[in-house]
């Protein structure tokens, strides 16, 4: 079976730090994937929030989630702070990806990379709709 790729990117542009919490363990005693990709949305928030964009105001549309590939390196546990770094690129007519490099704070540790596909939306008249020059701009810088 063929699995998922992701290479890390040399450098991200923001980071922020989230802290596991025991409602964030699965059955195993580890993060659960759909926590994980809960944490990668909170941290999208906060970066969109360091541009001063949200996820219906992104240069004037709208953002949905398109596609997301996770690969997951290590577990994380209760009480771990995790460092999740992002750098948007590839930016497309319509959208663009959001790139996720996940490590533990305490000791480095590999978490996961993750790829975020970002879709511009008019939650209005429910369409898919041009990217906006600004963000195009800002997308193409961090490649």
């Amino acid at each position: 079976m063929s699995r998922v790729q992701i290479t890390a990117l040399s450098k991200y542009d923001f980071r922020v730090e989230i802290t596991v919490r025991t409602t964030d363990l699965n059955y195993g005693g580890h993060l659960g994937n759909d926590r994980l990709l809960s944490l990668i949305h909170e941290a999208r928030v906060a970066f969109l929030a360091s541009h001063n964009w949200s996820e219906l105001d992104c240069g004037g549309v709208g953002l949905i989630l398109s596609d997301v590939a996770i690969v997951y390196r290590g577990e994380a546990f209760a009480g771990d702070t995790l460092v999740i770094e992002i750098s948007a690129g590839e930016p497309t007519s319509c959208g663009f990806r959001l790139f996720h490099r996940i490590t533990r704070k305490q000791d480095a540790a590999k978490i996961a990379l993750a790829e975020t596909g970002m879709a511009c939306f008019d939650y209005g008249k429910r369409k898919i709709v041009a990217l906006p020059d600004l963000v195009r701009q800002e997308c193409s810088s961090t490649e």
